[in-house]
């Protein structure tokens, strides 16, 4: 076990293309590509790419056989997409999966490690306190129950069956959005206004939560991030967060911040705690690079405690959403490892692979590819084509790469470098051109 100032960070472990393409040519690319992954007794040996825990690209033989295809016949893709939860979330570093080996060695009380890590969870983020959850979705069930009930067991034992006339979650119609059954699911009645003075109005003793999403700050479409020029500016009728905070201050309704995916910007982690949200969800799975099992709820000490006593591993509304020892610790390792590494100098490595991407790209006569800002703060590869050039529908098309070697998956229009590790956009690169080559008149 190294220590954490040995442990491999993301400078380390980064590699470029002239080292992809020289070293990795001259010191065994080929002989990677050729990698069984078996012993010579044909035992499995689990490889990681090469390294012990991880990091490194894929390559094409990777990606045809490792322990998804070997052990049950799954194609693995590359993810020239967002953190999406169907897409496999992300990848977790080398020291997180590290944390993980060490953390199943050892047994230890699940109270006292929900605590513990939570503690360290709340002095990261400026919070009062913290848990570790199962996932953006528990994380917003259990702070929903937690605004329900308080620390009141009786409550507690009765969810989702509420009787007493607090309960009521009230949405503005902008802030819905497809998990608000997460609210419903820990025993909230939904309600949903549509304009800023009608929300206001509507804040009475029935309401037990001011719900918010923090994307709705970057404008319309608020999820996956899209470029600047295919995205509109949000509205002034609707509340933002900060306003919304301040509501529920006014009305002393608990507010609870939806930033599960929106990071970057970095600063968000503690922007919606010094204002003043009595809740904030993170996701652990998407930027932060966690299991993608794992979230944090963060906020007011007296809520997050109620959350904590209706979570696993009490039995509760929340038993269902267990999370494992070496899960919580990997969170933990993983949002140490986000907060000290140079999240700016990991940004401008997206960028500088989107643009080398769309310059590459940009050659294929009929194909528009444009390096572009999108409005969640970094750069992607923003990608039509002339379809009187190249005659194939983008869904078709999509399909086709999704289905062929190496399989590619990208999301909307727009082909992304964030979850590329250095090199792989060389495989997005060549197999786009390949196919764009064959598909052309």
């Amino acid at each position: 076990m190294t220590s954490p100032d040995d442990r491999p960070n993301s400078s380390s472990l980064s590699v470029t293309r002239r080292a992809f393409l020289g070293a990795g040519a001259a010191a065994g690319v080929a002989g990677a590509l050729g990698t069984s992954g078996c012993t010579d007794d044909g035992v499995s040996e689990s490889r990681f790419n090469g390294s012990a825990f991880g990091g490194q690209p894929n390559t094409v033989a990777d990606l045809d056989d490792n322990i998804y295809t070997r052990l049950l016949g799954v194609r693995p893709h590359i993810g020239a997409h967002e953190h999406i939860t169907t897409m496999g979330g992300s990848r977790m570093p080398p020291e997180v999966l590290e944390a993980i080996v060490e953390a199943n060695e050892y047994f230890v009380d699940m109270n006292e490690l929900t605590e513990a890590a939570g503690a360290r969870v709340a002095e990261v983020m400026g919070a009062e306190a913290a848990i570790v959850t199962s996932g953006g979705f528990a994380s917003l069930l259990l702070g929903s129950a937690a605004c329900l009930t308080g620390t009141d067991m009786d409550r507690m034992r009765a969810l989702p069956n509420v009787t007493w006339a607090r309960r009521n979650c009230l949405i503005q119609i902008p802030h819905r959005f497809s998990y608000d059954h997460a609210y419903r699911a820990a025993g909230m009645t939904n309600v949903y206004v549509d304009s800023r003075e009608e929300f206001i109005s509507r804040i009475d003793a029935s309401v037990a939560m001011l719900p918010a999403l923090s994307a709705i700050e970057r404008g319309s479409p608020i999820a996956p991030p899209r470029s600047m020029e295919r995205s509109s500016p949000t509205p002034d009728t609707v509340i933002l967060p900060e306003e919304m905070i301040d509501i529920g201050k006014q009305h002393d309704v608990p507010v609870m911040i939806d930033m599960a995916s929106d990071l970057p910007p970095w600063e968000n982690l503690r922007r919606f705690i010094d204002l003043g949200a009595d809740l904030v969800v993170v996701s652990g799975g998407k930027g932060i690079l966690a299991p993608q099992s794992t979230g944090i709820l963060a906020g007011r000490a007296d809520l997050i405690e109620a959350a904590r006593m209706q979570n696993a591993p009490n039995d509760y509304i929340g038993r269902g959403m267990k999370i494992g020892k070496e899960e919580i610790i990997a969170l933990v390792v993983a949002l140490e490892r986000a907060v000290r590494i140079d999240q700016t100098a990991e940004v401008e490595d997206w960028n500088a692979r989107a643009r080398w991407l769309a310059e590459e790209l940009a050659v294929v006569p009929g194909v528009v590819a444009r390096y572009a800002m999108n409005n969640g703060g970094y750069a992607d590869v923003d990608l039509e084509w002339d379809q009187s050039v190249i005659p194939v529908e983008p869904r078709e098309f999509k399909r086709i790469l999704r289905e062929g070697t190496p399989s590619i998956v990208y999301d909307g229009t727009t082909v992304r470098t964030r979850q590329l590790r250095p090199g792989e956009e060389l495989l997005v690169a060549n197999r786009l051109k390949e196919l764009f080559t064959e598909l052309s008149l």
